[in-house]
């Protein structure tokens, strides 16, 4: 076998302090730190494999590279993809699976925690000498309250929603799963949607980014939380209109909001999410949800089992492409 071309596009996502793990086939592996869209079409034009973790691959840029055979991605999500150019083209792309079990859910449950026991206010006001000035060994500024007894709302059912459950029964919480927004009937184990904003003290989101997701929490859906919910959003950030966002944080619609995801990433100074850091209720953290360094070891791992297998004729992991 000649040595494969093996470009990736984006190895600064991953933390330097990872290594990659190199396929045990004959290739060449160039790495970019980062690459711009004007970049793209030059830098697979000879590849035969690309590496992605976030960078956009439209049509356009496919098209400049006849050698590509297989798309490696560094991620689970693939929106990032043209999936349909792909299957046109029989370029096999490949993404990693199952790797945030427990770093997705363990940040969800970072942030719910926070939130529900007013973690940040209560060290920020020991910061700036509260504690001190009360003259007694504790104070009451902020609400605290237990999850025991509460109902967690999930949206999503994948390995990440149901870890996510799983968690929340071992703090004594109820779980109920969304059905989809315009399902008949909900099926036995599934809440209807209506109901399930209606119900739940907490709401998180794990489900991907499409079509019937984008913009799923909105004014209208956020008008229905009766119960006052904490929201968490783990998953993307296009799911939930940010605007409705800030509206639902000013009025009191919801208790709070935890996000790990914006729909610009990074988000400019002047980007809606960046407004709601005003709101001691609202947490924003870099899309880290995913990044312990054990998901990091692990997904790497996983991109080099799927250039392998894709390379003894055996892809896995495929989402897209043609292989007869």
């Amino acid at each position: 076998m000649d040595p494969l071309r093996i470009v990736f596009l984006d190895r600064d996502t991953l933390p330097a302090s990872i290594d990659i793990p190199a396929p045990g086939i004959p290739h060449e592996w160039v790495a970019h730190a980062r690459t711009a869209a004007s970049q793209v079409a030059e830098r697979i034009r000879d590849a035969d494999i690309v590496v992605t973790n976030k960078v956009v691959l439209t049509s356009a840029m496919l098209q400049q590279a006849p050698r590509l055979r297989m798309i490696a991605l560094a991620a689970t999500g693939t929106d990032n993809i043209d999936l349909d150019a792909c299957n046109q083209r029989r370029i096999i792309v490949s993404n990693v699976r199952d790797y945030a079990a427990h770093t997705v859910p363990e940040h969800t449950f970072s942030l719910i925690l926070a939130l529900r026991r007013n973690l940040l206010a209560y060290r920020q006001s020991v910061a700036d000498g509260r504690w001190h000035d009360s003259g007694q060994f504790c104070y009451f500024d902020f609400p605290v309250h237990d999850l025991s007894g509460t109902t967690l709302g999930i949206i999503g059912r994948g390995a990440l929603g149901e870890a996510v459950a799983e968690i929340a029964r071992a703090f004594g919480m109820r779980v109920q799963f969304a059905a989809r927004r315009d399902a008949g009937a909900p099926a036995d184990d599934y809440t209807s949607f209506t109901h399930f904003l209606r119900t739940s003290d907490v709401i998180s989101l794990h489900c991907p980014l499409n079509e019937q997701t984008r913009g799923m929490i909105g004014a209208d859906e956020f008008a229905l939380m009766e119960r006052r919910p904490l929201l968490i959003n783990t998953a993307r950030g296009g799911l939930v209109d940010e605007h409705a966002l800030e509206y639902a944080l000013q009025r009191g619609q919801i208790s709070g909001a935890g996000f790990d995801v914006a729909t610009q990433e990074p988000p400019g100074p002047q980007h809606p999410i960046m407004r709601l850091l005003r709101f001691s209720n609202f947490i924003l953290t870099p899309h880290v949800a995913w990044a312990s360094e054990e998901a990091i070891r692990a997904m790497a791992n996983q991109v080099r089992d799927n250039i392998e297998a894709f390379c003894r004729d055996t892809p896995r992991n495929v989402v897209a492409g043609f292989h007869g």
